[in-house]
């Protein structure tokens, strides 16, 4: 399990740049605090992991997102201005996997579907 979390300072110095803790005999978990002004990168992150002794091939890794799609309800108490504003502001947004480098042909999109 992979984390990326955007830390409240400029720079993280290099000995925590990655944390790895063990969740279960066979689930390991890590953590990646990535600068606030950086743009993280996952395949970076992994390579960290792995220098750190992580068993992991970041060429062979499959990437997990979920997505959300927004559709209006069909008996909404907001505005039809501000669904529709709300629903174009949310689909407008930067997709995941070019935010954090992921490769997209490794990325399997889990999708719902949330009426607002």
């Amino acid at each position: 399990m992979l984390t990326i979390k955007t830390a409240e300072v400029p720079s993280v110095p290099n000995n925590e740049r990655v944390k790895i803790e063990g969740l279960s005999d066979t689930f390991t978990g890590s953590s990646l605090p990535t600068a606030s002004w950086k743009t993280p990168s996952v395949e970076r992150g992994l390579l960290l992991c792995r220098k750190r002794g992580l068993n992991i091939d970041p060429a062979s890794t499959s990437f997990f997102l979920s997505r959300r799609v927004l559709r209006r309800a069909s008996r909404s108490q907001i505005a039809l201005w501000q669904d529709t504003l709300f629903i174009w502001l949310a689909g407008s947004a930067e997709d995941a996997t070019a935010y954090f480098q992921i490769p997209s042909n490794r990325v399997v999109d889990i999708g719902t579907q949330v009426a607002v």
